[in-house]
């Protein structure tokens, strides 16, 4: 019985041995693989070579655009009403009307119609919060950049480059209208008054890139055509970018009766001030 249980025991103490061989193999692997790296290589590696995402853009929120820059006093400057309007109605006229919003922290916009026997004028301010959806591949101020480059090359307009200065924003006259930037070939200061345009050759300023103005600016100048019966309307459009926040801001007068031509110089200069405010506010 002794003799028996003696060779059983000598037959298992090999293989016993052997395993522990194998596994002491094993241990001395993995060792050697993950000793330099104790929370595993190829994780941290894959990891530290990883781009960090852009950081989110400036706005995170919008403001409300029916208060927002929009006094009263520069309200009633441009849209001026009847004097015989009541003051109920004038209030409300003068508080906006707002555009129907899905998403207010990044579409917003709001409206006013001032009318007088003498003509009618419209004024919107719309704000447009840029976000990338992938900022491991371009930053919410970049994509807002691409959005308006999108909107300078549909109005028509170069976009500017560092060999082309953009037109800077026309200072206000005496008058309270804006003096007209030098036209290609007009004569220089100084020149004869002969080539000094009259009251009856009003300036146009035309659509161009302006500077000075938030991140980046562009303004739109159109006149409806003339007719025999309807009057011409202007509208002037002001688009600009501060940081990942697309403003526009669109002026239009229209008068009553043909052959009143709304003037350029002092309607661009309106919409600009109330664009430089809307910058103003967004830098609070």
């Amino acid at each position: 019985m002794d003799v028996q249980r003696t060779a059983a025991v000598r037959r298992v103490l090999p293989g016993i041995a052997m395993f522990a061989a194998l596994a002491a193999g094993a241990g001395a692997l993995t060792g050697c693989t993950s000793g330099g790296n104790p929370g595993g290589g190829s994780d941290a590696k894959g990891g530290g070579n990883q781009a960090a995402p852009a950081q989110p853009g400036k706005y995170r929120s919008l403001p409300s655009p029916c208060r927002a820059g929009v006094d009263s006093k520069r309200l009633k400057g441009m849209l001026p009403v009847a004097e015989t309007l009541p003051a109920p109605q004038r209030d409300q006229m003068y508080a906006g009307v707002a555009d129907t919003s899905y998403d207010g922290d990044r579409h917003v916009g709001c409206r006013w119609n001032a009318q007088t026997p003498d003509e009618t004028r419209l004024l919107s301010v719309v704000f447009e919060r840029v976000v990338s959806y992938d900022r491991s591949a371009t930053s919410d101020d970049d994509k807002a950049k691409q959005v308006y480059v999108r909107r300078i090359t549909d109005a028509h307009l170069p976009f500017p480059t560092p060999t082309t200065a953009p037109t800077a924003v026309p200072a206000p006259t005496p008058s309270g209208s804006a003096a007209a930037p030098p036209a290609a070939g007009a004569p220089a200061p100084g020149a004869s008054a002969a080539a000094t345009p009259t009251p009856s050759m009003p300036v146009e300023l035309g659509s161009r890139v302006l500077e000075g103005l938030g991140t980046e600016a562009f303004v739109e100048d159109k006149l409806s055509p003339a007719g025999a019966s309807a009057a011409q309307s202007r509208t002037v459009r002001i688009v600009f970018r501060t940081s990942n926040v697309i403003v526009t801001v669109e002026y239009s007068v229209q008068p009553a009766l043909p052959g009143v031509v709304p003037p350029s110089g002092e309607t661009q200069e309106k919409t600009r001030q109330l664009a430089q405010a809307l910058v103003e506010r967004f830098n609070e």
